[in-house]
């Protein structure tokens, strides 16, 4: 309900600002630049979800075949006592806590691109156990935040673009994301558990955030002894040969228990492109309605105004 408000709210507001640059500024290009923008948006909606077309069919084809391997039942059966305390709602050893894992596993590797369809699978399953459809559960809103975080123990992605545009020592940010996104994802399971009543004093919770704080300790001190030039090889060879080891661990584990691999493969593929055709009408949306904003001039207002607030 909240989404629909806004979404109304930035074509009210656009059509408002637009209207007073006319009328006052006299700015007869601003109508012609927010219909243009709506075409823009659409276009780029749509070319977003065909870019996520192979990935999403490349990693859901990876874990339908972990599915039936019995692989993510084994994620799920490990990660029962903590999930089952940071996601209540979700009954003991459901198959979308593998799903939540392997996105969390994605994306504190800094493997933006894996962690998408994973993503994705995960909160596909969230809605499943989801009573009100049109309302966010606790476990939706858990996992949106976590996600949102973004623990990044190796950030990759951001390493790789830095290298790409030159960046003198692509390596630098490393301690800095590793703080931040720790700190935020802390913060973001603190705020949520109060206002979900789920107990932080919890043992396997500290337990939990504890081991978490000694690993990007260890880390952080592992890393410190290295050149940078070390880091980037350490920190790409490491992600990449976890990321490999996880698609050979799924196949293995489909061969074990006699299930035709391909025929899975190929099963969860069709699922990862019905699911990025599923996604364009909600990038549209809300794509197009950030586009009109923007184009209004009303975004540059917001922004000035924050600006000279925090001045």
């Amino acid at each position: 309900m909240v989404l629909n408000y806004i979404w109304i709210a930035f074509f009210l507001i656009a059509f408002v600002t637009a209207l007073m640059r006319l009328v006052f500024l006299g700015d007869t290009q601003v109508f012609p630049e927010i219909i243009n923008s709506t075409f823009n948006s659409s276009k780029t909606a749509f070319e977003i979800s065909l870019g996520l077309t192979g990935v999403l069919s490349l990693w859901l084809g990876i874990m339908r075949i972990g599915e039936q391997g019995g692989v993510i039942t084994l994620f799920s059966r490990l990660l029962g006592p903590l999930f089952s305390k940071l996601f209540p709602d979700i009954p003991k050893g459901h198959p979308v806590t593998g799903s939540i894992f392997m996105n969390l596993a994605a994306n504190m590797l800094g493997l933006d691109n894996a962690a998408t369809p994973l993503g994705l699978k995960a909160m596909e399953g969230l809605q499943e156990l989801n009573s009100k459809k049109d309302t966010a559960s606790n476990p939706m809103i858990m996992f949106l935040v976590l996600n949102t975080s973004g623990l990044t123990l190796i950030p990759i992605s951001i390493m790789v673009y830095r290298a790409q545009l030159g960046a003198t020592q692509p390596t630098d940010i490393f301690v800095p994301i590793l703080l931040a996104t720790f700190f935020s994802t802390l913060a973001g399971i603190v705020a949520v558990s109060i206002y979900q009543r789920i107990n932080l004093f919890n043992r396997t919770i500290l337990l939990f955030l504890g081991g978490m704080s000694l690993l990007v300790a260890g880390i952080i001190y592992f890393f410190n002894t290295l050149s940078r030039d070390q880091i980037d090889i350490y920190s790409t060879t490491f992600a990449n040969v976890f990321l490999f080891l996880i698609i050979i661990g799924f196949i293995v584990a489909g061969f074990r228990k006699r299930i035709n691999v391909y025929d899975s493969f190929v099963e969860g593929a069709k699922e990862g492109f019905s699911t990025a055709v599923r996604i364009i009408p909600y990038l549209v949306a809300i794509l197009v309605g950030i586009g009109v904003f923007r184009a209004s001039g009303a975004m540059d207002y917001l922004i000035d105004g924050i600006g000279n607030a925090v001045k």
